[in-house]
C-alpha cells in the first residue's frame, strides 16, 4: 500500500506530455477542409476539392489513388467569453502564420471542439489549440459516401 502511495505521489510531479488525438469521418473532413483552405502548401485544385466535399458536393473528378494531405504545425483558436463577438485563430504552416477572424474563426473553433479538442480558459477567453496536425483525405473514398476517406491526427497543445 505504501509503495502505491509513493508511486502516485511521484506521478504528480511528472509533466504530462501533450495528449494525442485522432479524428475520422465528417469531423476530420471538416477540420481538413477548413485548415486546408488557407494552407499555402495546397494547390487550388486540392483546396477546391476539400471545400466541395465539405459542402456535400461530390460531382468532381480527382486522380485515382491520390490523397490530399493537410499539415499545420499549430492551430490556436480563441473565443471571447466576455466579448462574445470576438473569435480568432492563428494557423502556423512552416513559419508562415495565417490569421482568421469572425465567422471563419468561429467555424474552425467549433470544429476543433467537435473533434474532441479540450478548451482551456483564461480571463475573458477560451482557447483551443492543437499542434502537429496532419489530415489525410481520399476524395474518391469520401465520394463513395460510405463513411471513410478522412483521418486526422494531432497533439493537444498547451
Amino acid at each position: 500500500m505504501r509503495a502505491a502511495r509513493l508511486l502516485l505521489l511521484g506521478l504528480l510531479f511528472v509533466s504530462n506530455p501533450a495528449l494525442a488525438g485522432t479524428a475520422s469521418g465528417s469531423g476530420a473532413l471538416a477540420v481538413a477542409a477548413l485548415v486546408g483552405n488557407v494552407s499555402p502548401s495546397l494547390s487550388a485544385v486540392e483546396k477546391s476539392g476539400l471545400m466541395k466535399l465539405l459542402d456535400g458536393k461530390a460531382d468532381f473528378s480527382f486522380p485515382a489513388g491520390k490523397t490530399i494531405t493537410v499539415v499545420a504545425e499549430k492551430v490556436t483558436c480563441r473565443a471571447g467569453n466576455m466579448d462574445i463577438a470576438s473569435h480568432s485563430c492563428d494557423l502556423s504552416f512552416g513559419g508562415q502564420v495565417v490569421s482568421l477572424t469572425g465567422r471563419s474563426a468561429h467555424e474552425l473553433f467549433a470544429t476543433l471542439e467537435e473533434n474532441g479538442v479540450e478548451p482551456d480558459g483564461a480571463t475573458g477567453s477560451i482557447f483551443e489549440a492543437v499542434s502537429n496536425l496532419k489530415c489525410t483525405i481520399d476524395p474518391n473514398e469520401v465520394k463513395q459516401r460510405a463513411g471513410g476517406g478522412a483521418e486526422c491526427q494531432y497533439a493537444q497543445a498547451d
